[in-house]
């Protein structure tokens, strides 16, 4: 009976692990796609933009030091701490997640700040002064990335989260008959 115990509260304690491992298993598939997509597009657009959907779709090489829109594009350090910190903030909550909607969300927000912070970070002119490569245009909407796009569908995401009121953090209640974790180690249980 002890055992059968130990090993719910394993399996219990391995599932609350879940959401945290998920976030960065979608957070690392973003940065890959994110910084593999830019490779892609520093080798094969220098020529010029490329038609996708006419003029509608286009692939077109831009070096971005601002935020979205190219907003402060001469404070690029304060982008790239910002980013380190949503990064950084985003890793410790995952490990905190009990939804696993929250965990998708975080995952593409998490994908995304690394996959631009990385540019900000090693791509010229300079360390922490990086320019972010963007390279999807579509109609008269700014010139965005693989990453940028991950952190919109999460802004979506939250957006629904919050109005259908999805708690990120919530923890169950304990059940009857769950043992607390000093009488796991003991092997004494409740009465």
């Amino acid at each position: 009976m002890l055992w059968k115990k130990i090993d719910s509260r394993a399996a219990y304690g391995a599932a609350r692990l879940m959401p945290g491992v998920l976030v960065l298993l979608i957070g690392a598939v973003v940065f890959v796609l994110d910084q593999w997509s830019k490779c892609v597009a520093l080798r094969t657009l220098e020529e010029g933009p490329v038609a996708v959907i006419g003029d509608w779709v286009r692939f077109r090489l831009v070096f971005n030091p601002g935020a979205a829109f190219s907003v402060g594009e001469s404070i690029t350090p304060v982008f790239t701490v910002f980013q380190a910190v949503v990064g950084l903030a985003v890793f410790v909550a995952a490990w905190r997640l009990r939804s696993m909607w929250w965990a998708v969300t975080l995952g593409l927000v998490f994908g995304g700040a690394t996959g631009n912070l990385f540019d900000r970070l090693w791509r010229p002119p300079s360390f922490g002064y990086g320019h972010v490569v963007d390279f999807i245009s579509v109609g008269s909407f700014p010139v965005f990335n693989v990453a940028d796009s991950a952190i919109t569908v999460a802004a979506v995401m939250i957006f629904v989260a919050a109005v259908a009121g999805w708690e990120a953090f919530s923890v169950a209640a304990p059940q009857e008959g769950d043992m607390k974790f000093g009488e796991a180690i003991s092997g004494q249980e409740r009465e």
